[in-house]
């Protein structure tokens, strides 16, 4: 009687794996043992609201914004140079008695005083030349942003990556399981029916066991990708991914100086060596005279025999440098900063020029492994497909059928791993030629 039920049997394992297959979900974790206790839904979201979550809600964005408002308050500072500066007074002078002669007071004993200084910088070339430096720094804070902005998003789209890549290392190893706990079921009958072999058996619980460890450490490797999510796009906790992401670069441009100008951190040290440049260019203000105009009127009460109440005073004063010997120290300073800001970008036009070749490179040899990956996935399924109907005809031992699985498996989770790479390369491609995000 049992030895009809083996076909049914066969066929019942089969189907297993093949509902396996189907119904296993893409999205959720699965449970995977009976004592795993079951987790809350967890929040997804797309490839596209993980980058614009990032870049929204990451403290250093946020440090990047206040370095702008930092830049542009000094850069209103530096403009007061061109705006009068107004300064106003009160005092109370008060004496032991009042002071005088021949019976007239030349300064009472309480005196109050009232008085306003108007002043304005006629000649101040140095501070002028400030302005259009801290105008620079501007600049260099908001490219400095932008790259900041570019990293982050950059972090965030390895970590949806990496979601994707884990939960379909994960879907392999549930589909391993299913196979592998079908065949053990399945030596076990044979060997209750007195057909199959207790090393049969064996083997069959041994690759079982095996699978079911993979599928923990698979699983493990999902929660650890969604944590690592939730933290990159700053969320209160782990963050599932949701569909696949569309990850193309567009045609970039002919012109070399055009490419490399769409990367911010090209920008950014570009930015650097124009500022630092000006700084040097500007040195020869600093021989330059300064000049300040201000104008003073003040009333007193009560007036006294030598200070009328109403009175006024104009004052225009020019300073010339004749000797400072800070200055050649300081513009030999400025000058090293800006042969070490042109060293920079240099070696970041260098680096980028790399980073372009190396990723059309990568994104193209990708293509084809994963592409050749694939088909030799395709085929070990094919194979370990015919080894099964094999063992169950009787015409091979499962020997044969666990080889089969272990090939098949290193097969399918190196196709994965191609596909991942591959994505990978593309996103690479992106970020180097300054198209992300």
């Amino acid at each position: 009687m049992l030895e009809r039920l083996l076909p049914v049997l066969a066929l019942a394992a089969t189907a297993g794996v093949q509902a396996a297959a189907v119904t296993a979900p893409a999205d959720g974790p699965t449970p995977l043992s009976q004592g795993s206790e079951p987790r809350a839904a967890l929040e997804q979201v797309t490839f596209a609201e993980a980058v614009d979550r990032a870049v929204g809600r990451h403290p250093t964005v946020a440090q990047a914004a206040q370095a702008i408002l930092r830049a542009e308050a000094l850069l209103d500072q530096a403009k007061s140079v061109f705006r009068p500066t107004i300064y106003g007074g009160v005092g109370t002078t008060v004496l032991d008695a009042a002071r005088g002669f021949d019976g007239n007071v030349t300064q009472p004993r309480t005196q109050s005083a009232l008085n306003a200084t108007l002043s304005y910088p006629v000649l101040a070339a140095a501070r002028w030349a400030a302005k259009n430096q801290a105008a620079d720094h501007v600049g260099i804070a908001r490219v400095s942003a932008e790259e900041t902005r570019r990293l982050v998003a950059f972090a965030a789209a390895q970590s949806y990556l990496a979601v994707l890549a884990a939960r379909h290392q994960r879907e392999i190893a549930v589909r391993n399981r299913a196979t592998a706990k079908a065949l053990a079921e399945y030596a076990t009958a044979r060997l209750q029916a007195g057909k199959g072999s207790r090393l049969n058996e064996v083997r069959s619980f041994r690759e079982l066991a095996t699978t079911e460890g993979a599928a923990e450490a698979a699983e493990l490797a999902v929660d650890q990708a969604q944590e690592a999510l939730g933290v990159a796009i700053f969320a209160d906790g782990p963050v599932d991914a949701r569909g696949e992401p569309e990850v193309r670069p567009a045609p970039p441009p002919s012109h070399d100086e055009a490419l490399l100008a769409q990367r911010p951190d090209v920008r950014l040290f570009a930015a650097q060596e124009r500022a630092a440049d000006r700084v040097v260019r500007d040195s020869w203000t600093s021989w330059l005279p300064t000049a300040t105009a201000s104008f003073t009127p003040q009333y007193v009460t009560p007036a006294g025999l030598f200070e009328p109440a109403r009175t006024w005073r104009a004052l225009f004063q020019l300073q010339i440098p004749i000797y400072d010997g800070t200055l050649g120290a300081a513009k030999r300073v400025r000058i090293a900063d800006r042969e070490a800001a042109r060293a920079r970008l240099d070696l970041v036009r260098l680096q980028a020029r790399a980073e372009q070749r190396l990723a059309r490179e990568a994104v193209a040899r990708s293509e084809r492994i994963a592409a050749s990956i694939r088909g030799a996935a395709e085929s070990a399924v094919e194979a370990l497909r015919i080894t099964e109907i094999a063992y169950r005809a009787g015409a091979t031992s499962n020997v044969e059928v666990v080889q089969a699985q272990q090939t098949a498996r290193n097969a399918e989770i190196e196709s994965v791993l191609a596909d991942d790479r591959l994505r990978q390369a593309r996103l690479d491609l992106l970020v180097a030629l300054g198209q992300f995000p």
